[in-house]
């Protein structure tokens, strides 16, 4: 059961009950990420992530993780393009205790000069890690290269060079814009106390920066190639389509088709590319969802040598399904397959916590599990087709990290425009 309040400061509360477990997971989610912010700034959102867990005006960061272990719990943040989230999970008797130190971390971090500057390090280092990773690094190309110089297609993480540049003065007014209320969200899931409200209200009653104003600009897709060439032993390549945005009534049609060309095993792109021909290890599709757009993306790693058959075999699977659609035993797969999902993830109370948020952040409304599998039921071969006519239409925007320097020859951008 999920129920819904209202602070009397307007903050919104998401929770929902389940007497059947012994824990909390509890979530601050800010309606906050890359996608807002600039050039100048790029890379701030989750540097103050990180700098919200390194000391408050009575704790120190080492107490802050202290706390969370002498109590069995657990205590961590990420930041993504449109929303981050401070979460902690711990026994349904210590929730106040959560509720306490997160709200510590949120309204009362000191932000010192000597810490600013070592975690400024810390970051460096984690960029450093990324770019050691070109299967990860290669998604924030192709972003680039979908969204053009739209702050969509800005790294999370941002660049060293902007990092550095980052003051003091930067994050509080960058707080004072997006950390409001009307920009925040609490959630909780799990056995929660009875007398839950009157905790968030006594450890975020007195929010009141009403500050909040949402300017963005609309997303649109731009196709365009990037390749980078880096020393590895592995070409890593990504394709895009322009997909559906988060409110899109078609989204759990696209979320089916994703998993029948390459969000499982059993997928065309795995079993064609993988099982059959051996030609990579690592080969998947995955569909990302903001509020006003979505990016469709396929991704594979394989030898250099081998990158041209891989590419060809990928537009082919595309164009066929663009053709041909899906099969009477794909759909009906597929329906179990995300039924499955969904219900599995719904044991993990830090599943519901998450879910609660990005719905009420990105959505504005709750569907109950029936609901839900209701609208995977309503997926059938037309609406397939629709959202095919919808991705499939555009050329490719296309990335790719390795020691090749060239687009692949057998790539095409237009490929599933011209046929």
């Amino acid at each position: 059961m999920i129920q819904q309040y209202t602070l009397q400061n307007g903050l919104r509360v998401i929770i929902e009950d389940i007497p059947t477990v012994r824990s909390v997971a509890m979530g601050i989610w800010v309606g906050t990420g890359s996608r807002y912010e600039t050039l100048q700034n790029n890379g701030i959102s989750h540097f103050i992530e990180h700098m919200l867990f390194k000391g408050t005006e009575k704790r120190s960061a080492q107490e802050i993780a202290e706390i969370f272990d002498s109590i069995g719990g657990n205590v961590n943040a990420f930041t993504s393009k449109e929303y981050t989230c401070y979460y902690a999970k711990v026994l349904d008797e210590h929730v106040e205790i959560g509720l306490d130190v997160l709200s510590d971390m949120f309204f009362h971090s000191t932000f010192d000069k000597k810490e600013l500057d070592r975690e400024k390090n810390v970051v460096i280092e984690e960029i450093k890690m990324y770019e050691d990773t070109p299967d990860d690094q290669v998604h924030d190309l192709i972003a680039k290269a979908a969204h053009g110089e739209h702050s969509l297609g800005y790294a999370i993480l941002g660049t060293e060079e902007i990092l550095n540049s980052i003051t003091v003065e930067m994050i509080r007014d960058y707080l004072d814009q997006r950390y409001t209320v009307e920009n925040t969200v609490i959630t909780l899931a799990g056995n929660v106390p009875k007398d839950i409200l009157a905790m968030v209200e006594k450890y975020f009653g007195h929010f009141n920066n009403h500050k909040f104003h949402q300017s963005e600009e609309k997303a649109s897709f731009k196709p365009t190639e990037l390749i980078k060439f880096k020393q590895t032993e592995q070409a890593h390549l990504t394709f895009a389509l322009p997909g559906l945005p988060v409110t899109d009534p078609d989204i759990y049609s696209l979320i089916l088709l994703n998993n029948i060309i390459g969000g499982s095993m059993s997928s065309r792109l795995f079993q064609e590319i993988r099982e059959k021909r051996g030609l990579a290890y690592s080969v998947f599709s995955y569909h990302t969802s903001y509020k006003d757009t979505g990016l469709f993306t396929i991704y594979a790693g394989t030898a250099p040598n081998q990158v041209n058959d891989v590419v060809e075999i990928i537009q082919q699977l595309l164009l066929e399904m663009k053709q041909k659609g899906i099969t009477d035993k794909e759909l009906k797969k597929g329906k179990e397959q995300l039924k499955g999902n969904l219900m599995l993830s719904l044991e993990s109370t830090n599943s519901r916590m998450s879910r609660l948020g990005k719905n009420e952040l990105l959505l504005g409304k709750h569907l109950s599990l029936d609901e839900m599998v209701q609208k995977i039921e309503q997926v059938n071969h037309d609406s397939i087709q629709t959202v095919i006519s919808k991705v499939f239409q555009h050329p490719f925007a296309f990335s790719m990290i390795s020691t090749l320097d060239q687009l692949p020859k057998s790539y095409r951008r237009d490929f599933l425009v011209s046929h």
